[in-house]
């Protein structure tokens, strides 16, 4: 079933039209995103039972206690995953390593390796300068998600082939950016001289709303490199066109 506001559904037939390697790759990348959802859900859902005001603290949190390599690993997942999903779409030639949508991906991954690398500002220690590092890597990697989305999908949204997948990926960028406006509200806020910008809203559920709507946007994305790896590979792509030359069925 296919059409306007409807995420095409990858068929048994597709699945065996074409070869295996693009296919397990982007089965691989959507596997470790779904995988940090399950991780770090885990531990939402245990303080949510135990512990519900925790969930007012941001995920980062996770980053200082005895649970950090819990967080360390599923944020790692997703940003390894995002970069896999990214490279079989420019393998089937949705896209380039040089558009915008590809570049802006890159970035949200590389923000999430800062995450990681770079942990939350624990406020029992004196100031160092991994929390600011991990506070400007979050927001590139914020910021950069929706960007990547939306570039990734407009060229797309009429394609007779991927208009479907296009739309969704689409509107899902849209909502990121909307899940993001209450955060920079609240930087506006405080650079006003106005309320602390982590207390101008319960940060971390606004944060989990956020990431909610990124994650899914990438997932998104990842079924879209799913279906255009059991299609014949793209060997043209001309920004504005809504058809696009596709050579015979590849078989790598």
């Amino acid at each position: 079933m296919s059409g306007p506001g409807v995420l095409p559904v990858v068929t048994i037939a597709e699945l065996t039209r074409t070869g295996t390697l693009p296919r397990v790759v982007a089965v691989g990348g959507l596997t470790a995103v779904l995988t940090t959802i399950a991780m770090i859900g885990a531990l939402d859902v245990r303080n949510a039972l135990r512990t519900p005001t925790e969930l007012r603290r941001t995920i980062s949190q996770y980053g200082l206690g005895a649970n950090a390599w819990i967080f360390e690993v599923a944020v790692s997942l997703l940003a390894a995953g995002s970069l896999v999903i990214l490279a079989v779409l420019v393998h089937r030639g949705v896209t380039r390593w040089y558009s915008t949508g590809a570049i802006a991906l890159s970035l949200w991954s590389l923000g999430l390796a800062l995450v990681v690398a770079f942990p939350k500002q624990d406020w029992s220690l004196p100031s160092s300068s991994s929390g600011g590092i991990h506070r400007m890597a979050s927001l590139l990697a914020f910021v950069s998600l929706p960007i990547a989305v939306l570039a990734l999908a407009r060229p797309w949204l009429r394609d007779s082939a991927w208009g479907g997948h296009a739309r969704w990926t689409f509107g899902l960028g849209i909502l990121s950016v909307i899940a993001f406006s209450p955060l920079l509200y609240a930087v506006l806020v405080h650079a006003s001289g106005g309320t602390a910008w982590w207390r101008v809203f319960p940060i971390g559920y606004i944060e989990r709303i956020l990431v909610i709507t990124e994650v899914i946007a990438v997932l998104t994305t990842g079924l879209w490199a799913i279906a255009a790896a059991n299609r014949p590979k793209l060997i043209t792509w001309q920004r504005g066109e809504t058809s696009r030359s596709t050579s015979a069925t590849s078989t790598t």
